[in-house]
């Protein structure tokens, strides 16, 4: 009993072993984190903030590292004025689509950790480095009804997006920055800075500044070769792990269960003799004893 139990334990211990990589994969969408970010933003945003106020959005641990700010604008006043938000500058003209009434403009900084979540996801970045962390701009519609869904900016006069307090021309080796602008569909456009650190854009969406760096898409592409080769390499050493196992319980619990057989029949062979009355019947018994015969000393014939 004790054996089996350690069985089922060590089958136990290499399942979750095997499943620990796949719980441990987390956000690895950069959609996904989107709609992370404003499920938490919206939860956090009180309807009696100030109007064109930044607000800082407390996240949770699971996503430490990233900076994210929001703000209410009527859509009106964002066309007449404009608005600067952190690193976001938008120039008079924005317009909103669709536009109810008022929109929550919602800044994201990502930190050096989370973009990586950029560069993993385009494959249109290999070549290139992040030198900057991945700064986004997204809205979503912020009327009466609480209806989430988000909308398009466009600004004909251009959005500014500044990163100088995230570069440092030490770290460049006088390589050329690039500005990347991260589309929905996967695609990656690269275009010369409007201003030293600063990159311009048409519309919401990610942006970063990257540099040229020969090396990386071969480390990228060994390093992704290496973990799925490991993955299926170690998936498939469980898999044999767990069926020797199964197989030796299975051996040993008829092992057992015929030398239970055996140790009952030479039992019950020992204490009775046993016939076989065809091949299923089995009758018991006694052995035979035959009582000697006696003469009364009264009872002897006459001679």
């Amino acid at each position: 009993m004790g054996s089996n139990r350690r069985l089922c334990l060590i089958i136990w211990v290499i399942f979750v072993l095997v499943s620990v990589p796949i719980r441990g994969q987390g956000i690895k969408s950069t959609r996904l984190l989107d709609l992370v970010i404003r499920d938490y933003t919206f939860k956090l945003f009180n309807k009696h903030f100030k109007t064109g106020t930044p607000y800082s959005i407390n996240l949770p641990s699971n996503l430490s590292g990233i900076t994210v700010y929001t703000s209410r604008y009527r859509c009106g006043s964002l066309k007449r004025y404009g608005a600067t938000i952190n690193e976001f500058y938008l120039k008079v003209g924005v317009d909103v689509h669709p536009c109810i009434e008022r929109i929550l403009i919602v800044t994201q900084n990502l930190g050096n950790n989370w973009s990586n979540i950029y560069y993993d996801n385009y494959d249109a970045l290999l070549g290139y480095q992040l030198v900057s962390p991945v700064l986004g701009l997204l809205a979503y519609n912020s009327g009466d009804d609480d209806t989430q869904f988000e909308v398009k900016i466009q600004s004909p006069g251009g959005i500014q997006i500044n990163f100088s307090n995230y570069t440092a021309s030490s770290t460049l080796d006088g390589r050329i920055k690039m500005c990347a602008t991260f589309e929905g569909d996967g695609r990656v456009k690269l275009a010369k800075e409007v201003a030293p650190s600063v990159c311009g854009a048409r519309s919401q969406g990610h942006f970063g500044l990257v540099v040229q760096s020969p090396l990386l898409p071969v480390r990228k592409k060994m390093r992704r070769w290496t973990v799925a080769f490991g993955c299926s390499v170690g998936a498939a050493i469980a898999v044999f792990l767990v069926g020797l196992l199964l197989i030796a319980m299975f051996v040993k619990v008829k092992k057992k269960a015929r030398l239970e057989e055996m140790e009952r029949r030479a039992y019950e062979e020992e204490a009775l003799q046993v016939s076989m009355v065809g091949h299923v019947i089995r009758v018991h018994t006694a052995s035979a004893t035959r009582t000697s015969p006696r003469i009364e000393q009264n009872l002897r014939p006459p001679r």
